[in-house]
């Protein structure tokens, strides 16, 4: 890839209008594009099982939103909100793939700011895969007042905290209890989110994260956002995935005009300890899009 300023020879940074984001990159150049969009406090780290299991066939674009992994924080001390991402991804496509339609494979937080952008620009995009994710999350208005204030308050904490140390083992352990997800996956995705000086290993994670947005859509608004997407798409869940994904799904999956639902074995992270079962389904759906479409 031409916009490609690596630093070895899957790592490198992309400039977004002076917003540095950095990524990970499998497969060769001349395979279809497909954008890896990860979690709230993952990485582009979390992609890697499943983009070695998809790279024979596609090239995998991972990157890491501002604040996570090797990317630098948002500037200020402003809270922060999700529709954010969604120009992140916004400037992304215009960078790598100009006016062409891409694939946005989206777990979790990756899948809701992919959702929202299928449903704002169905012309950008050739297919959509989420992975425990189906939509923006909603609440009521009544909610409005107390979340603005816990935000402010928050927000103005967390700017005041000093950089904080923490031993990599104890994180991943607490993780994986948190989680339930293997020991050995919470490291590969902890060790892109840390870092060493001479004082021992840090967060490289913009704590800003961890606050409360100012603001939450309500449900109509969600539901005159994402009504009658026709891009094709495919949901993935895992077995012990969110509970509250599979509560809301007959409410929020006839927004879809053509959508393949798959539940596979696995929790929230399925895509990495399932990630040969969870590349299967998306090599077989998106072969089905290229029929159709005669790609």
């Amino acid at each position: 890839m031409e916009l490609w300023q690596s630093s070895g020879p899957e790592n490198g940074v992309i400039d977004l209008d002076g917003q540095m984001i950095a990524a990970r990159y499998w497969g060769c150049g001349d395979k279809p594009l497909l954008i890896a969009l990860h979690g709230w406090l993952d990485n582009a780290n979390s992609f890697a099982p499943l983009a070695q299991q998809l790279q024979a066939n596609y090239c995998i674009l991972a990157i890491d939103w501002p604040g996570h992994g090797l990317s630098p924080w948002r500037p200020g001390c402003y809270p922060l909100h999700w529709v954010d991402y969604l120009y992140d991804l916004h400037r992304l496509l215009n960078v790598v793939a100009k006016q062409q339609a891409v694939t946005l494979v989206g777990h979790s937080l990756g899948g809701i700011v992919a959702s929202a952008y299928a449903a704002t620009f169905p012309e950008r995009i050739n297919a959509l895969v989420l992975i425990e994710a189906l939509a923006p999350l909603f609440e009521d208005i009544s909610h409005l007042h107390a979340r603005m204030r816990k935000s402010f308050s928050q927000t103005q904490q967390k700017a005041a905290e000093a950089r904080h140390y923490c031993d990599l083992e104890k994180a991943v352990d607490a993780r994986h209890r948190l989680t339930g997800l293997a020991p050995n996956w919470c490291r590969l995705i902890l060790e892109r989110n840390t870092a060493e000086d001479v004082y021992g290993r840090y967060w490289r994670t913009d704590p800003r994260l961890r606050t409360d947005s100012p603001q939450r859509l309500s449900f109509t608004q969600v539901e005159q956002l994402m009504r009658g997407i026709a891009v094709p798409s495919l949901l993935l869940t895992g077995t012990q995935g969110y509970a509250s994904l599979a509560e809301l799904l007959p409410q929020i999956s006839p927004w879809y005009l053509d959508l393949t639902k798959v539940q596979l074995t696995g929790n929230h992270h399925l895509h990495m300890e399932n990630s040969a079962k969870v590349a299967l389904v998306i090599n077989d759906f998106l072969d089905d899009c290229k029929s159709v479409t005669g790609g």
